[in-house]
């Protein structure tokens, strides 16, 4: 069968309906998807030991002839076992495989084959045990007596399948046409583009691995680089309103304010007016610890546009932060004579009062409301403004490159583009946020205010449990709340469901049967969350037991005790973000956390934790130790989704922005580079960037 990139995978032989559907699964779809989807490691069964050289544990591969073969039933380990001896001019060595009952048909006495895995020592003999078997032909070898790639796989789809059918793929790489520039392969020492997709699958050696790695990586991040740069050059070629600098007004809201700036606060601050002022859009990041009052600083900006004459929208993750965020607006503003509203899906409110959705929206549009707070659904909604100048996101972390996009489309008011102000709680590490944020320019708040207690965090043993609760007891009794985040711990059960229900079950009827615990999980439904969450403000519950999937951004100025259970399952980022939920008062507050995991690269990290002075310390740390992706605990959105890249790959990535500036200068379109453009274009569509 002829085959070509647009061969659909269903049509390769031994591709039945199930197989295709498993391979769907996978996003794998046509020969062109099974090219480029990569293994994540590979085997090296590639030195063949004779039978004689073998020892036990060592993962080798032999080449031998079946002596005989046959099928037993193991009553001990009620398991089918097929047992082969295998023989070469140096010895023999026996192989079993578990419930496999097929093999004895499949392998036939003299049948030649090659087995790699690990041998072991049973009480008489070295054996083979499960190891993967390929019969010996002219051909080269797949499974076997090579560097193996090893893929991600969905369930019942297994290695052997999957790389059958990319072995089966692979003659169509050569209706592949390199889309780099020959000039920039020269200059960044790449790979050829068909050499290298045949040798991440299946290499001819450690180095051409490592070679074929470094030329998709350069791609995936070189296609990031352009999409980032062409977004800032879009940006920077729009007009926005200038908003100028009122001094005066800015001078006597800080002066009004019950305390004093800090330094950071400041600086930031001035970083913002500052680009208020020009006439292309502000595109800024402005990130700071939980705490570290980022929201002044966008009351800064807010103030600044708003005195102007101009709208300001503030757009936040979840309806209760928008009711804080609205009713600190109104006390911080009180004296200022801004009409100020609240917009979310249940609640609307104008200057402190009720009023409909219509009336609002209304206003809006005619630029009666100068300040309006609300959730995403701001932008979803039909809502004109009359001239909106500043948009403001809290928690950039849900905002990927391409939805900034789709937003700043949404609410551009005419020829104005509205200037844009990103805030995010969760710290990244500059190096990682210049990567992912490449179009933002960036304000960092790391001083926390002076008045602010630092939050004493401890790992509590399995045997000091009970201590804790006493203390927990005693805080509540002092009239204040606690928090239990639970861990997912089934993998099936995506919410943590199973375990944080177990949990509050435990918690409520036998450690604190005289507390009022409350639950929140990732089931309920958005309005559900939300009452639970007002109740646990409103002082129903003395203790919320939740899952880490649930957003828990909300100020609790009463709670000064967070228990995380399983603390080991945790990104440090995410702790830390947990840990920032408490703390937000006067009140002395406390972190305690449990785990089973004792293992010493468990406790290096959690030490890590307590001992940081602050977010981006620990995001650092926790960029070395686990990855990017487990900044926020879970692959979240505000990550580009890589199949190889890692953002940890510092010199690649600085590699790759020098390049896409140097495309980019030299054709701003790619006009001149119509592979690479049309690539890129492929990418971007599949690729979410989120």
């Amino acid at each position: 069968m002829e085959i070509n990139l647009f061969t659909p995978a269903a049509a390769l032989t031994r591709v039945g309906k199930t197989t295709a559907s498993r391979l769907k699964k996978l996003g794998l779809e046509t020969v062109e998807d099974l090219i480029f989807y990569f293994p994540y490691r590979w085997q090296d069964f590639s030195q063949i030991f004779s039978i004689a050289e073998v020892k036990p544990g060592d993962g080798v591969s032999v080449r031998g002839k079946i002596q005989l073969i046959n099928n037993r039933r193991s009553f001990a380990k009620r398991k089918n076992l097929t047992e082969a001896l295998v023989a070469d001019d140096s010895g023999s060595i026996k192989v079993v495989w578990f419930n496999q009952p097929y093999l004895a048909k499949t392998l036939q006495p003299g049948d030649e084959v090659y087995l790699s895995g690990k041998v072991d020592f049973d009480k008489y003999a070295l054996q083979f045990v499960n190891p993967i078997y390929e019969k010996a032909g002219p051909g080269e070898t797949i499974h076997t007596a090579r560097l193996v790639p090893v893929y991600s796989l969905t369930g019942n789809l297994t290695q052997k399948q999957l790389r059958f059918l990319i072995k089966m793929s692979l003659p169509a790489i050569k209706q592949i046409t390199d889309y780099l520039p020959p000039a920039i392969i020269k200059e960044r020492h790449l790979l050829d583009l068909r050499l290298a997709l045949r040798q991440i699958h299946f290499p001819d050696s450690q180095e051409l691995i490592d070679r074929a790695i470094r030329r998709l990586k350069f791609d995936e991040l070189l296609f990031f680089q352009l999409q980032v740069l062409a977004h800032k050059a879009e940006i920077e070629s729009s007009a926005s309103w200038p908003i100028n600098f009122d001094e005066q007004r800015i001078k006597a809201f800080v002066g009004q304010l019950p305390f004093k700036l800090t330094d950071d606060q400041r600086k930031a601050a001035w970083q913002i007016v500052s680009d208020l002022e020009k006439s292309h859009p502000m595109n800024r990041l402005l990130e700071g610890d939980v705490g570290s009052g980022k929201t002044v600083v966008a009351a800064i900006a807010m103030l600044n546009a708003a005195v102007a004459g101009k709208q300001c929208v503030l757009m936040v993750p979840t309806e209760i932060l928008a009711w804080q965020h609205y009713n600190n607006f109104l006390a911080l503003f009180k004296n200022s004579g801004l009409k100020i509203a609240l917009l979310t899906r249940s609640q609307q409110q104008l200057g402190g009062k009720k009023e409909s959705k219509e009336k609002i929206k209304k206003f809006l549009a005619a630029g009666k409301i100068e300040i309006i707070i609300g959730t995403h659904s701001l932008i979803q909604e039909e809502i004109q403004f009359a001239d909106l100048a500043l948009a403001i996101i809290d928690e950039q972390h849900r905002f990927g490159v391409a939805q900034r996009q789709r937003l700043r489309q949404k609410i551009k008011e005419g020829k104005f583009m509205p200037h844009l102000l990103s805030m995010t709680a969760t710290p990244i590490p500059r190096s990682l946020a210049l990567t992912l944020y490449g179009d933002l320019d960036l304000s960092l708040i790391r001083e926390m205010p002076k008045d602010r207690k630092k939050i004493i965090t401890r790992i509590v043993s399995a045997k000091n449990r009970p201590q804790a609760y006493d203390f927990i007891r005693a805080e509540i009794r002092l009239g204040h709340q606690a928090f239990v985040i639970c861990p997912l711990i089934d993998l099936s059960d995506k919410l943590g469901v199973k375990a944080v229900s177990s949990e509050h079950a435990k918690l409520d009827k036998e450690i604190f049967p005289e507390l009022k615990v409350g639950l929140l999980h990732g089931k309920l439904k958005a309005a559900e969350k939300e009452k639970v969450m007002a109740d646990f403000l409103a002082k129903k519950y003395d203790l919320l037991v939740a899952t880490s999937v649930v957003e828990v951004g909300v100020d609790v100025p009463n709670a000064t005790v967070m228990i995380i259970e399983g603390a080991d399952r945790f990104g440090l980022s995410q702790l830390h973000q947990f840990r920032g939920r408490v703390g937000r008062s006067a009140h002395q507050s406390y972190c305690f956390l449990f785990t089973d995991n004792y293992s010493p690269k468990t406790a290096e990290r959690l030490q890590a934790f307590v001992a940081a002075k602050d977010g981006f310390e620990l995001a650092e740390f926790d960029l070395k130790f686990r990855g990017p992706g487990e900044i926020y605990g879970t692959k979240q959105s505000g990550y580009p989704e890589f199949q190889l890249a890692q953002l940890t790959d510092y010199d690649l990535i600085a590699e790759a922005k020098i390049t896409a500036q140097k495309l980019l200068a030299e054709s701003g379109d790619l006009k001149k580079y119509p592979l690479l453009k049309k690539k890129v274009g492929e990418v971007m569509e599949k690729i979410h960037l989120e």
